[in-house]
This record gives C-alpha cells, structure tokens and sequence, in this order.
C-alpha cells in the first residue's frame, strides 16, 4: 500500500495538483487522499479508477507491480 500511495504522491506532484484539488475531483476528504499516499488506506478498485481518472494517467501507472 505505501509503494502505491508514494505512486499516487508522485503522480499528483507531477501534475502540479494539491491535496485538496485531486479530492474535490474525487469528491472524498482531503484527509483520505493523504491517508491514501501514506500507505494507511487500502483503496477500492473503483477509487484507483477514479484517481487514475483524476490524474489522467492509465490505471496501471499507478501500480507498481
């Protein structure tokens, strides 16, 4: 989960998008964005959809795997 989150972080950051922007996108709470890239989250599939989504990238970039 962290490596997921530190991809999700990344991502975000490469984008130029804050916290609170990509959890307005997301309609959830900034706190679970951040819960998420620290590694304390376990995001549903249809939560990495909507990430994938929100950051424009293809679901698979954020995984590490």
């Amino acid at each position: 989960m962290k490596k997921f989150g530190d991809k999700v972080q990344s991502v975000r950051k490469s984008k130029g998008i804050s916290q609170e922007k990509l959890a307005e996108k997301l309609s959830l709470h900034r706190n679970y964005v951040g819960m998420i890239e620290r590694g304390e989250r376990n995001p549903t599939i249809r939560t990495l959809y909507k990430l994938s989504k929100a950051l424009q990238v293809d679901s698979c970039k954020l995984l590490p795997f």
